[in-house]
């Protein structure tokens, strides 16, 4: 969406803070995603009142609530089916999908398939927390294999979706992970999705301190994250570890994991291309995980493609130069008509 942000009044994050109290849990991940998402947007250069965020149930979706900005709080699931038809009808409008891992990903899963797959031009931010939170406690469809919790005393039998997989697998031209405590990490991943021209699904790392805390320690503890995540660069090779010395190449298209200066040389690994239309490579990276591997967070795919409400007004635009203006009541009065007394 263009717009002359010249002519716009300078908006803060203060701009964007509802007056409502925040209802989460001390310390929750959603505080610092909340926090980061009213820092990105007054930099969007769009009119506060073209700002609509969806959602549907869960703790993270009371975030239309805290939000100055149009909102509509769905019902489980059926957030990405609400906001396409905000978005198709309003093209106009940025919209925003907030949901968690239990909402998009069981009763939602179908909705948020079809949404991707369609590109609908929606910034979709999935709450990863591996937990049902608000309904305390119980296992969630991201939870690992064999968590014990309310709903699971002798452990999951189920295996778990990883959510980007799931993205990928859909044909997402934009996937991204991030991290809640990574300030700089979120806010650009926020920015880039923002910019982007189709379906942006963001998967966020977010601790339930009170239901499941820790789960994601090995990606937020200082002395830790650096041996157990990659930070995704364009055109650059997949490195990591404390002092950059550990890397990740193909060996016939298993990833492994490699020193650097033992024979090994960068040009030896993989190099990140966000870029690529064969997705075959990011959904690679979506399926390296911890313990086996360092996780990947940052943008995984950013590709165009032809966007889904800009081609659905365009037919309608075509069809009413070809027809004119539609006559709603004379379709009602056509064929077969009854009166009921």
């Amino acid at each position: 969406m263009s717009t002359d942000s010249s002519a716009l009044p300078v908006l803060t994050a203060k701009d964007f803070a509802s007056d409502q109290e925040l209802r989460w849990c001390p310390r929750c991940g959603d505080y610092s995603i909340l926090a980061q998402m009213k820092k990105v947007l007054p930099k969007l250069g769009i009119p506060k009142e073209n700002f609509v965020f969806v959602s549907g149930i869960g703790c993270s979706s009371r975030f239309p609530y805290y939000m100055n900005t149009y909102g509509f709080h769905g019902i489980h699931g059926r957030a990405p089916a609400l906001a396409t038809g905000v978005k198709v009808s309003r093209p106009d409008l940025s919209v925003w999908v907030i949901t968690g891992d239990g909402d998009a990903l069981s009763i939602g899963g179908n909705h948020l398939m079809h949404a991707i797959r369609r590109n609908i031009d929606l910034k979709i931010i999935l709450f990863n927390n591996q937990i049902y939170g608000l309904t305390k406690g119980q296992y969630s469809p991201t939870s690992p294999l064999g968590s014990r919790t309310k709903s699971t005393p002798m452990g999951s039998v189920d295996n778990p979706l990883t959510p980007l997989c799931v993205a990928i697998g859909s044909e997402a031209t934009f996937v991204a992970r991030a991290v809640d405590v990574d300030i700089k990490g979120l806010v650009n991943t926020l920015e880039r999705a923002a910019a982007h021209k189709g379906t942006a699904f963001v998967e966020v790392y977010q601790d339930c301190n009170v239901f499941n805390p820790g789960a994601f320690e090995y990606a937020t503890d200082k002395k830790l994250k650096e041996d157990n995540l990659i930070y995704l660069e364009h055109g650059k090779p997949l490195i990591f570890g404390k002092d950059g010395q550990k890397g990740i190449r193909l060996n016939e298209m298993k990833p492994e994991i490699v020193e650097l200066g033992k024979g090994i040389s960068e040009d030896d690994l993989l190099f990140h291309d966000e870029k690529a239309e064969e997705p075959s490579l990011a959904f690679l990276l979506s399926r390296m995980r911890h313990p086996e591997f360092p996780e990947p967070v940052g943008v995984f795919r950013d590709v165009e493609k032809p966007v889904y409400d800009d081609r659905v007004n365009a037919q309608v635009d075509a069809a009413i130069e070809d027809k004119g203006e539609g006559d709603l009541e004379a379709l009602f009065n056509s064929g077969d008509t009854w009166t009921v007394t």
